[in-house]
């Protein structure tokens, strides 16, 4: 017979997993179109400051994505620029997927998904400074 799991075990299992998936659908993100990159790290990062200190370091130490992490965890901004180059590359995909497909409901819906990427980037609070950011650390 095992010995009971400590009570904290499951859970912490629990938000290691899900940062897990959060961040691999982050990455992926990063390539379709469709899928989000932003909230699923966010996401990731949460789970991983209430569950391991260790992932959540190795991801805020990642050159692409750690600064803004980072700053988002310091004062819940986006970086102006960040924001322009999100909307940009949101606009550019989505336009180029919509031309590419040819089923109404399906351009449809990849219409209705890319105004509801803008409209929450759009919700997300923007500075002009990186403060979070020491200087020369920017990955841009």
């Amino acid at each position: 017979m095992s010995p009971p799991a400590r009570p904290g075990a499951l859970k912490r299992w629990l938000l290691v997993t899900l940062g897990a998936v959060f961040t691999a659908l982050g990455l992926i993100g990063a390539f379709l179109p469709v899928l989000p990159t932003t909230p699923f790290l966010l996401l990731a990062s949460a789970c991983f400051a209430g569950s391991s200190p260790a992932l959540h370091q190795r991801l805020l130490a990642n050159r692409v994505f750690g600064p803004y992490l980072e700053q988002w965890e310091h004062d819940h901004t986006v970086p102006r620029a960040a924001k322009r180059k999100a909307y940009g590359l949101v606009i550019v995909t989505f336009a180029l997927s919509i031309w590419l497909v040819h089923t109404g409901l399906l351009r449809l819906v990849l219409v209705g998904v890319g105004l509801a990427l803008l409209a929450f980037l759009a919700w997300l609070p923007t500075t002009e400074s990186r403060n979070a950011i020491p200087p020369g650390d920017d990955p841009t």
